[in-house]
């Protein structure tokens, strides 16, 4: 059980010092839509939305499979 503590602390230094050396602000444009952040912080969006894009995928084939096999 402890390994599972020891493996949750080095992965919260890494997402630190990732955080610490990605802390640029960048800008981004998407047509009227304009912002400003850290580059660490959009990593992690695009990260959390190509989440949930493949969360909704797999849900979609799955709803599907099922439907076709009845």
């Amino acid at each position: 059980m402890a390994y599972k503590y020891l493996i949750t602390a080095i992965l919260s230094l890494f997402v630190m010092v990732f955080a610490v050396q990605n802390a640029a602000i960048v800008e981004i444009r998407l047509l009227f839509w304009e912002v400003a952040l850290p580059r660490s912080i959009l990593i992690f969006l695009m990260l959390l939305i190509g989440i949930a894009i493949g969360w909704v995928s797999r849900s979609i084939v799955r709803i599907s499979r099922t439907r076709n096999d009845h």
